[in-house]
């Protein structure tokens, strides 16, 4: 089934929801217009649409492979990147000083959708050099700016991100890559890293290695790592690449999805020392990591809302098209396609339902990421940032869970034939399921929501935005009506399900962790749950005002929100239950 870019849901959410105009109006993005944010996703969307989702399938057939410690990646892949890099699409929304077009995030996250709906494998390499850049726009001196920037930005170099260790996953105290100090400014690099997204390829021309790693001496746990750019090849004084550095691909992993995006084994030193150069301060190097991993964490995020939306579109393809059974209503004498069974609609509006919604909140953070990026009033920058690291860990661990059920619901409505491979459902479901794991699983999400978004504030960001859900509730009552009146009553629940759970977290962290950390996962979905069933409702309002334009969309706009919020939200005081039931080992298991 061919991908077909959703683009006026995504200009509803961007104008209606996530509110483009204001982006529209803060300083640097005065160029980001209406009609040039949809001139833009409409070239997105051609790009993704006839040159990425074509090579998907392929990817899945025929992966990447190491070859004589060089990778080759999929057919297809390499000329691809070099559309995307002439395209300018690395660039959207990194400055135009380095060459980028400075864009909006908001309308850079539309794009990156589009880019992994059509191809998560491919999508991988420039999400990670995204994310590469950011780490240097922050920390990287003005030579390191000038020297990989302007590369990275203009596609020609790529990037990645370099944590993980046999011994050393999710903890990252455990490193135990070591950087030695040469005396002229630069380190050598000793270590062995895994699980390194296009850590290997031959799709550009450098690849830009971002490496934790300690310094002799350093303290001991987090406190001691360093960060430090380990180019695959050297670079010349001239900015051209020189001699092969010392960090080669010694295997790639063989995965269960996005079986063409190449994850590396990568060794460093084997042959007297790879060459680095040390990123800001010494022992702050998990600090500007984080960076890198915020930008990719969200990324993440849209990657779930992209396979879920690419799962949907293939779901209700098939379902108009499969004849099967008469209906159960007696309304026909022969078989119909299997779209008129209600169980069948059941689980489309279950797909759809979790990605419009998903979609709105993520789309709803990004604007808030440029308000805290360039609003003129301090405050709304502050607060705008507050709600924006609020989200993250949600549109993270929210939206690749769901990505699970939605795909694992498209293998669902094909029957038998969606667990044959031919039929492509299947690959949706494979790939979907490393996104709740990498980048940090659901439970990191989970802990950094309790710990540093929730705790440390005694719960106020939380607070903040009930009280701007309980106004979309008044919104909803003012406005009357059954439909209204029935979505209003599941928000409110949810409303009060969620403030209930963050009072809790705020009393017992301290006195009982474990009964809070224990509830930690049910809490970061039980936010995903009532963040999208609010946006949805948002939706919905706008919507009715604007029926009379569009009334086919705009009534299927209304349906969603009132399905969601009688099949999902109603689900709100079940994870209550299940975030506040306490210390899971104290009462189920004896150890």
């Amino acid at each position: 089934m061919t991908y077909r870019a959703p683009l006026k849901e995504m200009f509803f959410v961007l104008d209606t929801l996530a509110g483009l105009e204001a982006v529209n109006r803060l300083p640097e993005f005065e160029e980001a217009s209406r009609e040039t944010a949809y001139s833009v996703l409409e070239e997105a969307a051609k790009f993704s649409e006839q040159v990425v989702a074509p090579l998907n399938r392929v990817g899945d057939l025929e992966p990447s492979r190491r070859q004589e410690g060089e990778v080759i990646t999929t057919p297809g892949f390499k000329p691809a990147f070099q559309q995307f890099a002439q395209g300018g699409w690395q660039g959207i929304q990194h400055p135009q000083q380095f060459g980028g077009q400075g864009l909006p995030k908001l309308i850079a996250t539309a794009c990156q959708e589009m880019l992994h709906s059509a191809n998560l494998s491919f999508a991988l390499c420039p999400m990670l050099t995204d994310g590469a850049i950011e780490a240097l726009l922050t920390a990287g001196s003005d030579a390191q700016k000038a020297t990989f920037l302007p590369k990275l930005i203009s596609g020609e170099w790529t990037g990645t991100m370099n944590l993980t260790e046999p011994q050393a996953g999710s903890d990252l105290a455990a490193v135990r890559t070591r950087a030695e100090p040469q005396g002229d400014g630069t380190y050598k690099v000793f270590g062995t890293k895994i699980f390194i997204t296009y850590g290997e390829h031959d799709m550009a021309q450098n690849i830009v290695h971002l490496v934790l790693a300690r310094t002799p001496n350093a303290p001991e746990g987090v406190k001691g790592i360093s960060l430090f750019i380990v180019p695959k090849f050297l670079v010349n004084d001239d900015g051209s690449t020189g001699a092969r550095n010392d960090v080669h691909c010694v295997s790639i992993e063989h995965k269960l999805g996005i079986k063409a995006s190449p994850t590396a084994v990568l060794q460093f030193g084997d042959h007297g020392g790879a060459i680095g150069t040390l990123v800001g301060e010494e022992n702050r190097g998990l600090e500007y990591m984080f960076i890198m991993m915020n930008s990719a964490r969200f990324s993440v995020g849209m990657q779930g809302i992209a396979v879920s939306e690419r799962a949907y579109q293939q779901a209700v393809a098939y379902a108009r098209e499969r004849v099967q059974s008469r209906p159960v209503d007696g309304s026909a004498r022969e078989a119909v396609t299997i779209i008129h069974h209600p169980d069948v609609k059941r689980m489309l509006m279950t797909m759809r339902a979790l990605t419009e919604g998903a979609r709105a909140v993520a789309y709803v953070a990004a604007a808030a990421s440029d308000a805290a990026h360039q609003h003129p009033d301090e405050a709304v920058r502050r607060q705008s940032q507050a709600f924006y690291e609020f989200m993250v860990p949600v549109v993270k661990g929210w939206s690749t869970e769901l990505s699970i059920d939605v795909t694992s619901l498209g293998v669902q409505v094909h029957g038998g034939m969606g667990f044959i491979e031919e039929t492509g459902a299947a690959q949706h479901y494979r790939d979907a399921r490393i996104l709740p794991i990498y980048e940090g699983t659901t439970a990191i999400q989970a802990n950094d929501l309790v710990g540093r978004k929730t705790v440390r504030d005694g719960g106020a960001v939380a607070r903040e935005i009930c009280a701007q859900i309980a106004e979309t509730e008044a919104a909803l009552d003012r406005h009357g009506g059954a439909t209204f009146t029935a979505v209003q009553a599941q928000l409110a629940r949810g409303r009060a399900a969620l403030e209930a759970v963050v009072k809790f977290v705020v009393a017992n962290a301290k006195s009982d962790p474990n009964a809070v950390f224990a509830g930690s996962v049910p809490y970061l979905k039980l936010c995903g749950i009532v963040f999208s069933g609010w946006q949805l409702a948002r939706a919905m309002l706008a919507a009715d005002a604007k029926s009379a334009e569009d009334p086919s969309f705009y009534a299927a706009k209304i349906a969603t929100a009132l399905f969601f919020a009688e099949h999902v939200l109603s689900q709100s005081s079940a994870m209550c239950a299940a975030a506040t039931a306490g210390d899971v080992e104290a009462t189920y298991f004896m150890v």
